[in-house]
């Protein structure tokens, strides 16, 4: 039985629409759904990336040994910065995941070879994280693109629909009219609902994934610079 708010308004044309405009308006609040979830549930991943990189870096700019910022990077796995430096320690001591003391007492920097390899499992490791920063992205880019046009074809199904019911009446009246054109319309409106937030979702992740590319760059360089110098005397 319907409620009475489903009576009046735009619950009551929903109510009331044809199968065709139902199914387009399901599929519309299942791309919905999904895309606000993945706002979140991206927006949060950026906080604790942010937060986990502030953390990671303090111990890195203090200066301590190679091992302690390395226990630092693994306790901070969701920061870039903490995996480029992971990749690069793992490299550097080339004892997979349990390196221990290789690098901290190295009287000179790495030769041009090693530098090399280290730069290789950094470019890795940043296009790993890229690719895990920009996850269920696409889906927000075929929401913000392929919403307003489901809309719009429940749009014009609905169109279809009212004229040919101004046939079988034989009145053009707008009475007659506007029910069925502003049953069709929900449509179009229920498409703008989800592409917007997709849209405005997708452009912002964008620029934070381009913002961390940036950062894991001059990571990368700066990384590069302090493994080609000789080891300075560091802070235990």
């Amino acid at each position: 039985m319907p409620t009475d708010a489903l009576n009046t308004g735009i619950l009551a044309l929903v109510w009331n629409s044809g199968p065709i405009a139902k199914v387009v308006l399901a599929v519309l609040l299942g791309f919905s759904i999904v895309s606000w979830a993945l706002i979140v549930d991206k927006a949060w991943q950026f906080r604790r990336i942010h937060r986990q990189t502030i953390e990671f870096l303090k111990t890195f700019r203090e200066g301590r040994r190679p091992s302690i910022v390395y226990g630092a990077a693994r306790r901070t796995r969701e920061s870039p910065l903490s995996q480029l430096y992971t990749a690069a320690y793992q490299e550097v001591s080339g004892l997979g995941d349990v390196p221990d003391r290789v690098g901290d007492d190295a009287d000179e920097g790495l030769s041009a070879e090693r530098l090399e390899a280290v730069n290789r499992a950094l470019r890795r490791a940043a296009a790993l994280e890229v690719a895990q920063l920009e996850r269920y992205l696409p889906f927000l880019a075929t929401t913000a693109s392929a919403t307003p046009f489901i809309g719009l074809f429940g749009t014009v199904w609905g169109v279809i629909a009212a004229f040919h019911g101004i046939g079988q009446q034989g009145s053009a009246s707008l009475a007659v009219v506007a029910p069925g054109i502003s049953e069709a319309l929900i449509a179009t409106a229920a498409g703008l609902g989800a592409a917007i937030p997709a849209v405005i979702g997708y452009n912002y992740f964008v620029n934070r994934v381009k913002h961390w590319a940036t950062e894991m760059d001059g990571f990368t360089l700066d990384l590069l610079n302090l493994l080609s110098r000789p080891a300075p005397k560091v802070a235990r």
